[in-house]
């Protein structure tokens, strides 16, 4: 970065890069305990998975009966709160005190992204009212300075192309895939560990395998118009998609016919499995539905909007995160396309479940995710750079068939949050592995887990914490980020006010002083212990009806 002249300089007390939940999360937290901060997101939207993703909350079985903490209950009651006050809902859904405005059946809170962003953004304005947080838009990371074992600024290109120079007393990595972590030279882990290193059960034979990774997948939005014809234009890639199999998928990619994400097994499911009005079917449509017309007033809504984040979209041809940013950009754009693809077969080839072929009457929804065609403003990133760890999160610790003899996971006596999800990994990028998608206890979330080894005032703020790839499956999802977003805020703002760094709370009187914080804030650091905590299943878990 020599060569580039910096159009300006700024500084605070707290530098949060990357605006979704966790960074969110984060923000809130640090600047309730006093501290200054200033939250950077490169794209219009905050809220990451959620909304530039397009990924509608999936929060396992106890989201409605057992929250993870006062803040992120909040947010979760603003979102019903702004339907009700401003959404033409029917009097039967405003009334349900468990509205879900889709009735997605991936959870019981499927809505629009648009609407949990502007909550995002007054959840946050009363921070920036008060002149304790500054949230910039359009500014991506470009490099970090260091001095020794310590971050002093943060470099980034503005969406006019200046350069920005941002230092701090501490920063927090909130960025989709870790991205500060090598720029910052960082310990890091990056893709698959070997299992001889972390003797995980499902971890990899041989080698570590930094190009090991997670399948992408790039959402998009879809409405219905069963009389129309929305047909996109063939994409020119749009034959080798089709076309292409894994060796252990049991059809073609673009099908109906999918790999059971626990047996393995052939899995028959369609786009629609009947009437697309019914609450509750297993098909497509109703996975991640986050606007069911029936909730609303006739006319309101001609269809339901869906979005589509599904196997068949799932991009393994290579890995995304390399540290090459024109190879890695040419990939994700790549992933976009296969996206593309998806819909014009759908639109044009894929068996109906009336007869005959083809859902023209498909619409990509670009209103519905803020982009032109319909696709999300960025893929669904499942993994990314991971922090080496003061403390690594193992299959060991909360897997169920790793703990044998076990009725819970691993009790963290140095918890800062808690979290419940399956072990959930997608497709590899080498086109070798198919899902791993097991039984997981209800978790802690280490505190050890968010401290790096070497680097004194930085901190990890959600999925490049001190996980494996395989616990990583679990730590991934909405709620989860938002707690380690949580705990990684409340931190910064302590070891400031203390003059401590990050690291002289692991343990003593200093994390009891930490937990005590968290625990006033509303955030819990432990399960109880009742029977109805067991693991989730793929078939157990049913959101009410509406």
């Amino acid at each position: 970065m020599s060569e580039r002249r910096a159009a300006s300089e700024a500084e605070t007390e707290v530098l949060i890069v990357g605006g979704g939940l966790g960074g969110v999360s984060a923000a809130l937290a640090a600047t309730r305990q006093g501290a200054r901060v200033i939250l950077t997101e490169a794209l219009p939207w905050l809220g990451g998975q959620l909304t530039a993703q397009g990924v509608p909350l999936d929060e396992g079985p106890w989201a409605e009966t057992l929250i993870h903490s006062a803040s992120y209950d909040q947010f979760r009651r603003a979102i019903r709160a702004e339907y009700r006050a401003t959404m033409p809902l029917t009097e039967a859904a405003r009334a349900n005190p468990r509205l879900n405005p889709g009735q997605g059946n991936i959870g019981t809170l499927c809505h629009e992204p648009r609407i949990a962003v502007g909550v995002l953004n007054g959840l946050l304005a009363p921070a920036i009212a008060a002149g304790r947080l500054v949230l910039r838009h359009g500014l991506t990371p470009v490099a970090v300075e260091t001095e020794g074992d310590r971050v002093r600024a943060v470099t980034f290109e503005t969406a006019e192309g200046e350069t920005l120079v941002i230092a701090a007393r501490l920063v927090i990595d909130a960025t989709e895939t870790g991205q500060l972590l090598p720029m910052a030279q960082v310990e890091h882990i990056l893709g698959a560990e070997s299992r001889e290193d972390t003797s995980e059960l499902h971890a990899i034979d041989g080698p570590a395998d930094p190009m090991d990774q997670q399948a992408i997948t790039w959402g998009m939005a879809l409405s219905y118009d069963p009389d129309g014809d929305h047909t996109i234009e063939r994409p020119a890639r749009y034959e080798v998609f089709r076309d292409m199999q894994l060796p252990f998928w049991p059809g073609r990619q673009f099908g109906w016919t999918v790999s059971d994400h626990v047996t393995h097994a052939p899995l028959e499911r369609a786009l629609f499995a009947g009437d697309s009005d019914a609450p509750y079917l297993f098909d497509l449509w109703h996975a991640r539905r986050i606007a069911w017309r029936r909730n609303f007033t006739p006319g309101a809504y001609p269809s339901d909007i869906t979005i589509a984040n599904w196997p068949q979209m799932d991009y393994w041809f290579r890995p995304a995160v390399t540290g090459d940013a024109a190879a890695d950009l040419a990939t994700i754009e790549d992933a976009r396309q296969l996206t593309l693809s998806f819909l014009y077969w759908m639109q044009t080839e894929a068996p109906r479940h009336d007869g005959g072929y083809g859902y023209r009457g498909l619409m990509a929804r670009g209103d519905v995710l803020g982009t032109e065609d319909g696709t999300a403003m960025q893929p669904y990133w499942r993994e990314g750079y991971r922090i080496r760890a003061a403390f690594t999160v193992l299959e060991q610790h909360i897997g169920c068939a790793a703990r044998p003899g076990q009725d819970q996971a691993e009790v963290f006596a140095d918890s800062v949050g808690i979290g419940a999800y399956r072990i959930d990994l997608h497709p590899n990028t080498l086109g070798n592995r198919n899902t791993v998608d097991i039984d997981c206890f209800p978790f802690q979330i280490p505190l050890g887990a968010l401290l790096p080894e070497r680097v004194q005032n930085l901190l990890p703020a959600c999925k490049n914490i001190g996980t494996t790839r395989i616990t990583n499956g679990a730590f991934r999802v909405h709620p989860v980020e938002w707690s380690i977003g949580e705990a990684a805020g409340t931190l910064a703002a302590l070891s400031l006010r203390e003059g401590l760094v990050p690291q002289a709370y692991a343990s003593g009187a200093k994390l009891d002083d930490l937990q005590g914080v968290l625990r006033a804030d509303g955030v819990l650091l432990e399960w109880p212990r009742y029977g109805a905590l067991t693991p989730r299943t793929r078939t157990g878990y049913r959101p009410p009806a509406a």
